[in-house]
């Protein structure tokens, strides 16, 4: 009987495990979705987060592993400008925080910013230097963008829609619609847009496990922003090439860290540029 006990404990265990806690390779319980169910979005939008997640669960963990030091830095940096944290989803959106991601049209970096908009931002683009791929400088010059598009637009998915396609299409669908809620006028918009604003809500839930428009009033309160490093941490901070350990045979995580420590070494002559910013 004991024997018996035993066994039937154990397996009522082995089934709360699988349907209470997501699987550490990236697998998602049905019930992790039981906040979306009471997110404020309808239903369209909830079953888009649903079937992206369960699609692109590993990719997303992968992600999710190695998203540390650049969500560290990025929140530093959107504290700063008064921004919220929860915008950084968007560099997952845009290039998976991969520094040398380049979309099919020219856009580069972990921002995917396209060369004239990063010139217009302060940032050097040319054939012999690209600070696209710079972290610390493109999420400074990703942050005066969104906060001028803000300032523009006052929504922020909106914002989302014109940082994707341009400030062009989002002004038509808002002429078209006679409105500016962004979910009015979003059948106005490119397709590729639409799924744009979806694919950030998805993300966000992914990493924050809930969803509420209220998240982009905030600029504090990130799992990240506790960290001990402050902006002021990124501009004193003053790494040269010679002093980073050449490692061989790098993991795709080493190799990502390596690049994002190098790029800290021109954070200390980055001070200039963020007094202009203000």
């Amino acid at each position: 009987m004991p024997k018996s006990t035993s066994i039937k404990n154990a397996i009522i265990t082995c089934t709360l495990l699988f349907f209470v806690i997501p699987a550490v390779d990236g697998g998602v319980a049905e019930n992790y979705f039981a906040r979306l169910d009471k997110a404020p979005l309808n239903k369209h939008v909830k079953q888009f987060v649903k079937t992206y997640i369960q699609a692109n669960r590993n990719n997303l963990y992968s992600i999710k592993k190695r998203s540390s030091s650049p969500f560290i830095m990025i929140d530093s940096v959107f504290n700063h400008f008064g921004l919220p944290v929860q915008l950084k989803y968007l560099a997952v959106v845009e290039s998976e925080l991969k520094t040398k991601a380049v979309s099919k049209v020219g856009a580069v970096g972990p921002w995917q910013l396209m060369p004239k908009t990063a010139r217009i931002l302060g940032l050097k683009v040319n054939k012999h230097h690209d600070e696209r791929k710079d972290y610390y400088k493109s999420t400074m010059a990703a942050a005066r963008y969104l906060k001028d598009l803000h300032e523009e637009f006052g929504d922020w998915f909106l914002v989302f829609a014109a940082y994707n396609g341009g400030e062009g299409p989002v002004y038509s669908a808002i002429k078209k619609s006679g409105s500016k809620n962004y979910w009015t006028i979003q059948n106005y918009l490119p397709e590729e847009t639409r799924e744009y604003v979806k694919k950030y809500i998805a993300i966000c839930y992914y990493f924050e496990g809930t969803y509420n428009p209220s998240l982009l009033s905030k600029t504090k309160g990130s799992p990240y922003s506790n960290s001990s490093k402050t902006f002021k941490d990124f501009q004193s901070v003053k790494i040269t090439v010679k002093e980073m350990p050449q490692v061989k045979d790098e993991t795709s995580e080493e190799k990502f860290n390596r690049m994002l420590k190098e790029s800290e070494e021109s954070l200390q002559r980055s001070n200039q540029t963020l007094q202009k910013s203000k």
